[in-house]
């Protein structure tokens, strides 16, 4: 605490900071460790970089979406969604050591000071603060033009509403972090959905407006105004309003003119696929994806995860993505089964797959989903056997409202396995967790629905309290 205080009131002290590498020190430097805890000068409570190029802007987003990448809540780690929600529902089964945090989500022995749990919260809001302090950043510069600000500021606020979405989807009611000042977090309240709702619509709708219709680097690796539409468009899937998911959906399926439609379930997930929305870079040149390291089965008995005989028996026949995007693995006595929608384990010389955020697919399901519960049937039944159709399968018998809502879900079920814990989201928000998970897991119970508020928050910030049902 004290090295680190010495380190911020130097930073802080320093007339000109020259170096790129420099200021996003200082700018993250509140994501080191809870910024809720560090105790800042009287006179310099935010800590905030004034930009005075668009390079040193650039950078610390940078850092933002590198973190992202590898150790926050996109991550193909263990410490990420995709492995962790994954293990919490009904697609992966856990090989590893009963000691690691993951072994908690997957048998559901979840406690407040589960690690896992309190690197999801505190390093969801690290980011936060980071993405506050570029966007404070932003508005006191007097450098940059208006135009060169708008597009970092709507990555900045695309990202603070993101990593806000996903932990109200985690916790449940949550801070809804918008400033650096320490006074003001120290002492913040949980805020319910309608507040939280309300935050992410203001910090979407700005977003939009100032991300350009491009890619700021050619790459599907920084977002544009269409990625900040598909969160949005997420964002009306979980609140139930229909209409506005169907509509924003529609913005980018059919009125983008970037994205086209991938038949090749073999390009869905290398680097320039067409139906990529947006991407994580892996950090070095010929380096490929964390979620491949993750997943990919290499040797029995696996060493980390491995997809449930359940899930992998649920596919219909000739599925196309159960033969592309699963791999096994047999010794002549065992058979695992593995996500192996990223293939590249190791250094290709040339990179050839990025981490996929957003695709295509999701939306045509978001929009499948929004037009059943419209009794909008026909719309519905075309985006569904669009999925089905690229997935070898014959077109949906569904017919009624319900009867699709059954099939998208379980199209989603299939389309969107272990990426970002897409499957555990769909089982909450449609109420259908308990039906799915009590009977294969019998650690399962009604108050899991939502995760513990870590531990060491709620010590140090008794407005956190209550702690959430069952812990």
């Amino acid at each position: 605490m004290k090295r680190l205080q010495l380190i911020r009131n130097r930073l802080l002290n320093t007339p000109k900071i020259q170096f790129v590498g420099f200021v996003i020190l200082l700018v993250l430097l509140g994501g080191c460790e809870d910024f809720l805890e560090v105790e800042f000068p009287e006179d310099r409570l935010t800590g905030t970089v004034v930009f005075n190029n668009e390079a040193t802007a650039n950078a610390a987003l940078a850092d933002i979406y590198n973190k992202l990448r590898d150790n926050t809540l996109l991550t193909g780690t263990n410490q990420g969604l995709s492995v962790l929600m994954g293990l919490y529902s009904d697609e992966l089964d856990y090989y590893g050591s009963p000691g690691n945090a993951a072994y908690n989500f997957y048998n559901h022995t979840v406690i407040p000071s589960n690690s896992a749990v309190a690197s999801l919260w505190n390093d969801s809001y690290n980011v936060i603060y980071s993405a506050n302090a570029i966007i404070e950043g932003l508005e006191k510069s007097k450098e940059l033009t208006q135009e060169q600000k708008e597009p970092l500021l709507g990555e900045a606020l695309f990202l603070r509403a993101m990593v806000h979405f996903h932990l109200y989807t985690l916790f449940g009611d949550i801070p809804y972090i918008t400033t650096t000042d320490y006074k003001v977090n120290s002492a913040v309240h949980r805020m319910d959905w309608d507040r939280v709702y309300s935050l992410l619509l203001d910090d979407l709708s700005n977003a939009k407006n100032f991300l350009p219709d491009s890619y700021p680097y050619g790459e599907r690796i920084r977002p544009n105004r269409y990625v900040a539409a598909t969160l949005l468009s997420k964002v009306y899937l979980y609140a139930e309003e229909w209409g506005k998911a169907e509509t924003e959906s529609s913005t980018i399926l059919d009125g983008s003119g970037i994205y086209v439609w991938e038949e090749n379930l073999d390009l869905v997930f290398q680097k320039e696929s067409s139906t990529a929305i947006w991407q994580l870079k892996p950090s070095t040149a010929g380096s490929n994806t964390l979620e491949a390291q993750s997943f990919v089965v290499l040797s029995l008995p696996p060493s980390n995860v491995a997809l449930s005989n359940g899930f992998v028996g649920s596919f219909e026949p000739n599925d196309l993505r159960r033969e592309k995007w699963i791999g096994e693995l047999s010794d002549g006595i065992e058979t695992v089964y593995f996500p192996n929608k990223y293939k590249e384990v190791d250094f290709t010389g040339e990179t050839l797959e990025y981490a996929v955020v957003f695709r295509l697919a999701e939306l045509y399901l978001i929009r499948a989903e929004a037009r059943a519960q419209q009794s909008s049937i026909l719309g519905a039944v075309q985006d569904l056997n669009k999925i089905r159709s690229r997935a070898g399968l014959s077109g949906t018998t569904a017919d009624s409202k319900e009867a699709l809502l059954d099939a998208v879900l379980e199209e989603r079920k299939h389309e969107l396995f272990t990426e970002q814990g897409q499957r555990w989201f769909d089982l909450k928000r449609t109420n259908s967790a308990t039906t799915v998970l009590g009977p294969i897991k019998p650690g399962w119970k009604a108050t899991d629905i939502l995760l513990p508020i870590p531990e060491n928050e709620l010590s140090l910030n008794p407005n956190l309290q209550p702690q959430n049902p069952g812990y």
